[in-house]
């Protein structure tokens, strides 16, 4: 092998084994135009059609219209994760009570 290939089969090597920086796209967690343009197209209509008070007299409507509002609309709504009031957000337990129970002698 000529001295030339072997320099460009070591660059050639060198490149493959580090991967190269990500330098284009969206950063972690960024909203795109697109998705906030429908949020506020949806918001927009959300209010034309009665808003809040529209939202809860279609609720009232039928039971499955209820049903739909807490187990699907709702849900969007509340936190992925819930913290709890330790100093990293852990939950604090305060009391451990076991309860001894005598069975019911027939």
């Amino acid at each position: 092998m000529s001295e030339s290939k072997i320099v460009k089969a070591a660059i050639a090597s060198e490149m493959a084994a580090k991967p190269a920086a990500k330098t284009r796209g969206r950063p972690k967690k960024a909203v795109s135009q697109s998705t906030l343009t429908v949020r506020d197209a949806i918001a927009k209509a959300g209010e034309e059609l009665g808003g809040a008070l529209r939202l809860a007299q279609w609720a009232r409507e039928d039971p499955t219209n209820e049903k739909a509002f807490w187990t699907v609309l709702y849900l969007k709504i509340l936190p992925l994760q819930v913290n709890g009031a330790g100093e990293n957000g852990e939950h604090l337990i305060s009391d451990i009570a076991i309860k001894l129970v005598k069975p019911n002698a027939d």
